[in-house]
């Protein structure tokens, strides 16, 4: 193994990483369970991806991802106002609560977030729970390969138990 590898495109990268908020709340971390991606494929935000680049197996480093190059801004078309009724009488509902719907039409599953209750209406939030947030990472890099030919064709790294089909 050279120690030359750096993170760049077809790497399939290790990742431990802590991301916080800008109050300094942490809001996921790999703990102990590292995050395998291939690199230059969009598997992780592209403001981290941008700057992992070139690190080095046990590099360290802190990144601040605008909310732009992370889970977008807050798109204020992303709210939609729906009759208290469809929501089951015995569901509390509150301000904040995430919800896991499904659409009626396509039956795709997707998630949003109540954003104000009224009388007869629920204004629902179909933003990213993170849309709009500064994300702050502090990540390191425990190992670094080559992807395989397999891996590159599929656009992802594969665990170790992906590995006899």
């Amino acid at each position: 193994m050279s120690d030359e590898l750096r993170v760049k495109d077809g790497m399939v990268v290790s990742l431990e990483y802590v991301l916080r908020l800008d109050d300094g709340e942490i809001i996921d971390a790999s703990e102990g369970d590292v995050l395998e991606y291939l690199h230059g494929y969009g598997q992780i935000i592209p403001g981290l991806e941008k700057a992992l680049v070139g690190l080095a197996v046990g590099d360290s480093k802190k990144v601040t991802v605008p909310a732009s190059e992370a889970y977008g801004e807050v798109d204020m078309e992303a709210f939609e106002i729906v009759p208290r009724s469809m929501f089951p009488d015995d569901l509390e509902l509150e301000e904040g609560l995430e919800l896991s719907l499904r659409d009626v039409e396509t039956d795709e599953p997707f998630d949003a977030t109540i954003a104000e209750i009224r009388e007869t209406e629920v204004m629902l939030d179909f933003n990213h729970p993170l849309a709009g947030e500064t994300l702050h990472f502090e990540v390191t890099i425990p190992a670094i390969r080559l992807a395989t030919e397999e891996e590159l064709a599929h656009g992802h790294a594969h665990g170790a138990d992906d590995h006899h089909h």
